[in-house]
């Protein structure tokens, strides 16, 4: 399927790494020009050089620490230009209410609930007075599943699902789409920290985590034109898990 992506400039963050460079990897082979954004330079210019080498596709490293507000003024207005932009840059960890410090809780949703809210808010005018864009919002299972040991994330993840139904329920009006993908459990070094030992995946859904390949191919379908009247709703891509919780 051509996804009409062809051309498109990208921004993805938390790039540099796990669901983020594939992501930016998808979104390359697609035709677009990508920037990927993270902490760590080393890593950033080696995807991106990965990426562009493997693609054909520009690939762009910029390295920022998307927790300070002045890094996201900076890195907005050097490509406040961006078609889509794909906000996963963050990791809040695992605990009960007691077991996080106000520190640690401030410290996680400074780079993951308030660095997307104020990523997009820094680049959404400017996708507006174009009348187009698509920002896709990386969120988490979390938020439905509601598990009391990973509160934290939890709740910034549901405040991320409220931001993103919240903001595409009218961004329509300006030609902007705003969508969220939440993934369930992802074969990926954070999956390994917040769980702190192998699990066994017999219990999970199809046996196995999903990839962060399958995560980007939702995220990417989402981005295109092909998804085009699709806005203000959450895709969960976690085999069911956060149905069955539900239930």
């Amino acid at each position: 399927m051509n996804l009409q992506l062809e051309g498109k400039l990208a921004l993805v963050t938390g790039g540099s790494k796990g669901i983020g460079a594939a992501i930016a990897r998808k979104l390359a082979e697609e035709g677009c020009e990508t920037v990927i954004v993270g902490r760590n330079s080393d890593q950033l210019e080696a995807i991106a050089a990965s990426i562009a080498a493997d693609t054909g596709s520009r690939c762009h490293a910029e390295a920022a620490d998307l927790s300070r507000s002045e890094a996201i003024t900076d890195v907005a207005a050097k490509w406040a230009h961006v078609d889509i932009l794909v906000n996963n840059a963050g990791a809040i960890p695992g605990g009960r209410l007691g077991d996080i410090s106000e520190a640690a809780w401030r410290e996680a949703w400074d780079l993951k609930v308030f660095g997307y809210i104020n990523l997009t808010r820094a680049l959404f005018d400017a996708m507006a007075k174009r009348g187009q864009g698509v920002v896709v919002n990386i969120i988490g299972a979390a938020a439905q599943i509601r598990d009391p040991s990973y509160i934290c994330g939890v709740t910034g993840n549901a405040a991320l699902t409220a931001f993103t139904m919240s903001l595409g329920s009218d961004s329509h009006r300006h030609g902007v789409r705003v969508v969220g993908v939440s993934p369930g459990p992802v074969a990926t070094e954070r999956l390994q920290q917040l769980l702190g030992a192998v699990e066994s995946s017999a219990a999970r859904p199809f046996g196995r985590a999903a990839s962060p390949e399958e995560i980007a191919a939702a995220a990417v379908f989402l981005a295109s034109p092909i998804s085009g009247y699709t806005t203000g709703t959450v895709l969960m891509v976690d085999g069911g898990i956060s149905a069955r919780a539900a239930s």
